[in-house]
């Protein structure tokens, strides 16, 4: 098996450069691939704001629950429930918004930016639980 051992190390150096590469292209993406790539970073960032926020909400709603009355208690319960229906109807507004490249190569592209431009919506609205204007 000489030939494949050879291939593997022919191979490892072009694995090694891809993230490089993948990071120059995402300041200035030229193919519909390279777009795709820097789109998915891009909404991989606004997902883990989108993470801290809703800790950051959570712990907000569960501080207001322990100052109210045993009868008004919920803030953390609604938070979960509102979050819970947030998603599927982010992943549906996104999908319904991609129909319009059905098929296409930019199909996938226009779909995560749909879902990285509500999630940083859904950010901002969290955090407006934790610091209210």
């Amino acid at each position: 098996m000489p030939g494949f051992s050879l291939r593997v190390i022919a191979v490892l150096p072009a694995l090694y450069l891809l993230p490089q590469t993948a990071l120059a292209a995402c300041s200035d993406p030229q193919t519909t691939h390279e777009m795709r790539h820097c789109a998915a970073q891009e909404y991989d960032q606004a997902d883990a704001d989108l993470n801290a926020a809703y800790k950051a909400a959570q712990r907000s709603m569960r501080a207001l629950d322990q100052h109210l009355p045993e009868d008004l208690k919920g803030a953390s319960a609604a938070l979960v429930q509102a979050q819970r229906a947030w998603i599927p109807f982010r992943d549906a507004a996104c999908r319904a918004e991609g129909f319009q490249f059905r098929g296409g190569t930019l199909e996938p592209l226009m779909v995560l930016t749909c879902k990285t431009h509500l999630t940083r919506q859904r950010s901002d609205q969290l955090l407006q639980l934790v610091e209210p204007n």
